[in-house]
Parts: C-alpha cells; structure tokens; sequence
C-alpha cells in the first residue's frame, strides 16, 4: 500500500510541475520578470540570428547554458524557491529575473 501511495504522489507532483518558455529575441529576452513554482522548468529558446550564453550566478540558483546557437532550446529546472538573475554573457543588456515560490 505504501508504494501506491508513493507512487501517486509522484505523479499527482509530475502532474503540477509546468513548462515555461523564454524566448531569445533581438537581444533581449521575451519577458523581464517570471514567476515559477519549485519544480517547474524554464526553457530558454534562442529565436535570435545571434549565439546566446545565458546562465545565472544567483547563490543556490546557478547554471550556465554555455553557448546557444540561434534555433536551439534549453531547459534549467528551478527544484527550490529563491530568485535567479539571469543574463546573457555575450549581451549584458539581457537581464531577466526568475522568481521561484509556492
């Protein structure tokens, strides 16, 4: 009984878990602010004619896509609540700030 209660919790959790996109557009980023909830995921599309290096320095929250080509598409789970200021190596005007709570 234990592991049917294990196991419908795991999907009742998989289930609440969403996908959000952020697109990659003439050097920004489609939105500035994004609210997620633990355990969701953020894709980061790169729609641009131009490479993309978005990655995050924010304590507990880091994570570097390295180089995106244009066309390509990445996911970064966000497991814990905390705030992620997330940038563009190749382009420092590109800021967009992931917000994660319940």
């Amino acid at each position: 009984m234990n592991k049917l209660l294990l196991a419908a919790f795991a999907v009742a959790t998989a289930v609440q878990a969403a996908d959000h996109e952020v697109v990659q557009k003439d050097r920004n980023f489609s939105q500035m602010e994004i609210t997620v909830k633990p355990g969701d995921t953020v894709s980061f599309k790169n729609a641009d004619d131009v490479t993309h290096n978005v990655f995050s320095m924010s304590p507990g929250m880091e994570f570097d896509l390295r180089r995106q080509a244009p066309g390509a598409s990445s996911t970064v789970p966000f497991p814990k609540e905390g705030t992620a200021e997330v940038r563009c190596s190749i382009h420092p005007k590109m800021k967009l700030i992931v917000t994660v709570k319940k």
